[in-house]
């Protein structure tokens, strides 16, 4: 072959492989990434993403679906529903926030509004699904009360199946003059209902009835926390012998183990989410482990950093490994993406969602370039992509 004939050889080479080394370059958008927000600052409702979990890379799909304070967020197990939590204070001329249902197109992404219903008490704080993903659990924080609802056929809620007011106060005046439930899991069994109530330092254990949605009181019914810590959120230990529960206005974690057959919560251990030299004011917001359940992270606001632990697999206490700025203000909550290498962080008073590599070895965090700019970002979930 002459020195001539080689070029369209070569030329057409060279083609392929830049088409080659493009396609490698290209996203793998394996996830959609659902942002709730609240809506009183310029957002409009859910605004969806694709994720690329192998660099971090994300898609703008925009505004999913347009709904007031879409706070937090729940998947069905089947990908096909999503449920937002309207942390409002009257709905339907009544003294209370929503649930509302959406059927989920994992193609484009969109939400379809399919029902809203009362959430059955005022500025509810969070929700999820049993872990059949048979029923909602609504916790309504000014209501100071709990609602267990069916997922019916078709994805939409029935009637609930379980109300429970609490009652009380506790030492703070201006905080804790009534009940405030802040959170509500279910256990990994299903067997348990767990409710953080900031209102009365007081962490509440139901028995969940599964088949029914039932719910009554654990025996002990709640363990006290130290008067004014406002217990806010937890997190349930992979192997489900501990309980981890963060104190938003003490800025601490309390270590708990767990009975599994009983329900019975007994402290451990309580450490400070800040280093023993800061000074100013700060509240906690979110905690979780990683899925290995070796590591504990835990978010500051004031000091807008995330406190990470190394968790002692045999006693469950806690040891600090590291704080790490979030990189804007209000780090309101924080999740893992499903591979466990990334986390979002949703800082709601800097509009924006800083992601950080997770180094699953050391349970330490490494900010990437990678942002999502929203206003007011509550909550992340993930949706695997079809």
């Amino acid at each position: 072959m002459t020195p001539h004939a080689r070029r369209p050889y070569l030329s057409r080479l060279i083609v392929i492989v830049l088409i080659l080394v493009g396609v490698g370059c290209a996203a793998d958008y394996r996830y959609l990434v659902y942002i709730g927000t609240y809506t009183d600052k310029g957002s409009k409702g859910i605004y969806a993403y694709r994720f690329d979990p192998a660099s971090g890379e994300l898609g703008d799909i925009g505004l999913a679906a347009t709904t007031e304070n879409p706070s937090f967020l729940a998947v069905a197990p089947d990908n096909g529903y999503l449920y937002a939590l309207n942390e409002i204070n009257k709905f339907n001329g009544g003294q209370a926030g929503a649930v509302t249902t959406f059927a989920l197109d994992r193609t484009s992404g969109k939400l379809t509004q399919l029902q809203q219903v009362s959430s059955l008490g005022p500025g509810p704080a969070h929700l999820s699904l049993d872990r059949a993903g048979k029923f909602v659990l609504v916790a309504n924080y000014d209501g100071g009360s709990i609602a267990v609802f069916p997922i019916e056929k078709g994805g939409t809620l029935g009637t609930r199946t379980a109300f429970v007011q609490h009652s009380g106060s506790s030492v703070n005046k201006d905080r804790q003059a009534g009940p405030h439930a802040h959170e509500i899991q279910a256990t990994a069994d299903n067997k348990f209902v767990l409710v953080a109530d900031l209102g009365l330092d007081e962490l509440f254990v139901y028995r969940f009835d599964a088949k029914t949605g039932g719910l009554s009181p654990a025996n002990p019914p709640f363990v006290k926390v130290a008067p004014g810590s406002g217990p806010r959120h937890f997190a349930l230990a992979p192997n489900g012998k501990f309980v981890y529960l963060v104190n938003e206005m003490s800025s601490t974690v309390i270590v708990y183990s767990f009975d599994a057959l009983s329900g019975r919560l007994t402290a451990l251990q309580t450490i400070s989410t800040l280093p023993s030299d800061f000074k100013g004011e700060n509240t906690t917001a979110e905690i979780a482990t990683d899925s290995d359940g070796k590591f504990l992270y835990a978010s500051n606001r004031g000091d807008d950093s995330i406190a990470i632990f190394a968790i002692d697999q045999k006693t469950g206490k806690l040891s600090p490994v590291d704080r790490v700025k979030t990189g804007g203000q209000e780090p309101r909550h924080f999740t893992f993406d499903p591979t466990g290498k990334w986390l979002f962080a949703e800082n709601q008073n800097s509009n924006d969602i800083r992601l950080f590599q997770v180094d699953t070895k050391s349970g330490r965090l490494t900010p990437i370039s990678h942002t999502i700019q929203v206003n007011s970002p509550v909550c992340a979930v993930f949706v695997p992509i079809q």
